[in-house]
């Protein structure tokens, strides 16, 4: 079956249309917090641990049992005394208090350090860039990231990107809405008050322009 040029045309049309019913504009973005489903201060935000991490574990005066652990990919890992222990979504002072109940009973009164390297985290917390970005890929979340500090580190637009038509997912009180961001105006014209907020869990997709 031959389709003319008119009707795909005008499904790129409908989809576009689609797509963009869904989105609320620049402005409508709401105040950052420390993560897209809660409602505490982006200030409050504690780093979580996830798979592939490198977990640096001291139990003060048993060094025979402390020592440098990478977390699993089902968010585990298990030391000398305690197998299986799920790490993962816990910050470290959570995990360290954890630990020392649980060798509460092989040891008197143990006490936890736990450090944390090669960070990863868990993928609730990364953010996401997809499309015409130079080096489209996850990215580890980070206390205060800004729009500009994301095209940072994955090198801006390609040459085909349509920036000022890119769009922001993110979830809203458990809703996962779609807000438009002009990337093109940020990194282009110097525009920073196009500099928004970025939280974790969100997704930026850079869409190629029509030429």
């Amino acid at each position: 079956m031959k389709y003319s040029l008119q009707f795909f045309i005008a499904l790129s049309t409908l989809f576009s249309a689609a797509l963009l019913s869904g989105c609320a504009s620049h402005s409508d973005l709401p105040s950052a917090t420390s993560r897209a489903s809660l409602t505490t201060d982006v200030n409050d935000y504690q780093y979580l641990i996830g798979p592939g991490d490198q977990l640096s574990i001291f139990v003060w005066r048993n060094p025979e049992i402390s020592g440098s652990f990478t977390v699993r990919p089902d968010g585990k890992v298990t030391t000398s005394l305690v197998e299986d222990v799920e790490v993962a979504g816990r910050t470290p002072t959570m995990l360290a208090r954890q630990l020392e109940e649980q060798l509460s009973t092989y040891i008197n009164n143990p006490r936890v350090t736990v450090s944390v390297g090669g960070f990863v985290g868990p993928f609730s917390e990364q953010v996401r860039v997809i499309g015409e970005a130079t080096n489209p890929r996850a990215v580890n979340y980070t206390q205060h990231m800004t729009l500009l500090d994301l095209m940072i580190e994955v090198g801006g637009l390609t040459e085909f990107a349509n920036g000022n038509n890119a769009k922001l997912v993110r979830v809203v009180d458990g809703q996962q809405r779609t807000f438009e961001i002009d990337i093109d105006d940020l990194i282009k014209e110097g525009d920073i008050s196009k500099n928004v907020d970025i939280l974790p869990g969100d997704v930026v997709i850079i869409p190629e322009a029509w030429f």
